[in-house]
């Protein structure tokens, strides 16, 4: 069998051992270390998430988030023998693409409008326990332009938690403080948030 064919299997029994794969993040890291294609596939598990997370924390463009989780991925490859697979890669590659958000808004003075879905809108309306009157009034714009205006530790935690739906253990391993950090941080965040809606609409009412 010729050199050509051997690669061909090789290739075959690749893709076929990767479509049947189940496996954990984890276990695809302990994988990707010995055979680059599997990192491939966390690349797939994980591109448009840390995109659509990106752009929800710093308000930048789809081309910008576009380069910066190339910047993740590559920061990941860089470090994954480094990564303890006992831990969660999740909040490893999420941790990561915090770094490089911040280090990309630290570049740029203008902050651009963020996209996000409404319903996820309405489930922070709810939480910040905004009166059924004023919520009926405020439109979705209105309450992305007020998580807009809060500061970045504010906002980043609010995306993580709502927008993300990360719990509390994950956002402390994100971003490196303690739960209880965290906890404070949502209950701030939220009614810094509530004040801004308030302000808002105070002509509604």
């Amino acid at each position: 069998m010729d050199s050509i064919a051997i690669a061909t299997l090789m290739d075959q029994s690749f893709i076929a051992a990767a479509a049947s794969l189940q496996g954990s993040d984890e276990q695809l890291v302990e994988l990707a270390r010995a055979d680059d294609r599997h990192f491939e596939q966390l690349v797939d598990r994980y591109e448009a998430k840390l995109r659509r997370y990106i752009m929800r924390f710093i308000n930048c463009s789809p081309e910008d988030a576009e380069d910066i989780v190339q910047d993740v991925f590559i920061n990941a490859y860089r470090n994954l023998n480094g990564f303890d697979t006992g831990l969660k890669f999740s909040s490893w590659i999420y941790r990561i693409a915090h770094n490089e958000a911040v280090n990309h808004m630290r570049r740029i003075t203008v902050r651009k409008t963020v996209a996000v879905e409404d319903d996820k809108l309405e489930a922070l309306a709810a939480e910040v326990d905004v009166e059924h009157e004023l919520h009926a009034k405020l439109d979705h714009a209105k309450l992305r332009a007020a998580v807009d205006r809060l500061d970045a530790k504010y906002r980043e935690v609010l995306v993580l938690r709502y927008f993300e739906d990360r719990n509390y253990d994950e956002i402390a391993d994100i971003l490196h403080k303690p739960s209880g950090s965290v906890s404070s941080l949502i209950t701030r965040a939220k009614r810094l948030l509530l004040k801004e809606v308030e302000a808002e609409n105070a002509g509604l009412l």
